[in-house]
């Protein structure tokens, strides 16, 4: 919703400016200068990234406009779920969640977290952690230090979208100059015509550069970080169960490892000891 705002007051305050100076809407128009700069950047995409990252990044690009950003319910069913898992362990062992890690989407504990179990990068977190201590006798500095390799490289993974369109920002401004070398290459041609013409066509020409500068820093660019801030919204949700299971398979009490948990949620959509406590109680 905020992307289509932002969108929407870049146009109005960019044209708006321009028409309050008497400017002519007409000559802004230039549908080549467009498929000259478009073209161009579309095919530099193209060409510097294989087919998995243009997939990856078409879809990051459709999820800027539906906001996916993780809120306190989802950082609350995180904590919640973790804390299921944390009792069930304390109370029957390990060997008791071993049919709740191999189907969670049949899992009694899970399962009441249907939207976290759309997650599968953090279901796939929870459940491979706990089957590597089941199956092995891993320290937990060990365990924490392999955690944290696989973020790395789920980072470096999900960052691709938002280089892939920093790449398409950083080179509109050059194929904006592009367009605007070819307009003046074709007005170079018409030396004779009067001033007029003239006028115009270098009007027509300098519009390539124009939209390529706005392209980047109104539309594209914004586009850009847009992806980088949900790619850390991604590893901060992640981060979350990794510090809760950590702290209890460290040893922590239930209540001491989910509190771990919550201390390192963003600020902004940190759920209070209070609200943890009395969901606690509400879901017993």
């Amino acid at each position: 919703m905020f992307v289509i705002i932002g969108f929407i007051i870049v146009i109005v305050a960019v044209i708006g400016g321009y028409l309050l100076e008497h400017g002519n809407l007409s000559v802004l128009f230039q549908p080549v200068e467009i498929l000259i700069i478009g073209g161009a950047a579309v095919g530099g995409f193209l060409i510097s990234n294989p087919l998995k990252i243009i997939k990856t990044t078409m879809a990051s690009i459709m999820s800027i406009f539906t906001g996916t950003a993780y809120s306190k319910g989802d950082y609350i069913d995180a904590l919640m779920l973790l804390n299921g898992v944390f009792y069930k362990i304390r109370q029957q062992g390990l060997v008791s969640i071993e049919s709740d890690v191999d189907s969670p989407e049949t899992s009694a504990l899970f399962s009441n977290y249907p939207k976290m179990l759309k997650n599968s990068r953090a279901i796939c977190l929870i459940t491979d952690t706990l089957r590597t201590v089941m199956t092995t006798t891993i320290a937990t500095h060990e365990l924490e230090a392999l955690i944290d390799t696989e973020l790395e490289t789920y980072h470096e993974e999900i960052l691709q979208p938002s280089k892939a369109v920093n790449f398409v920002a950083d080179a509109l401004p050059g194929l904006g100059i592009v367009a605007a070398v070819l307009g003046i290459v074709l007005t170079m041609g018409k030396m004779k015509e009067p001033p007029d013409v003239l006028g115009q066509s270098i009007g027509a020409a300098l519009v390539g550069t124009f939209l390529g500068v706005l392209l980047c820093y109104g539309f594209v660019g914004p586009m850009g970080r847009n992806l980088e801030h949900a790619t850390d919204e991604k590893m901060q949700y992640l981060n979350v169960l990794k510090v809760a299971l950590i702290a209890f398979l460290g040893g922590s009490a239930p209540k001491v490892a989910v509190e771990f948990g919550r201390r390192v949620v963003p600020t902004n959509v940190q759920p209070s000891f209070v609200e943890v406590e009395e969901t606690l109680r509400q879901r017993k």
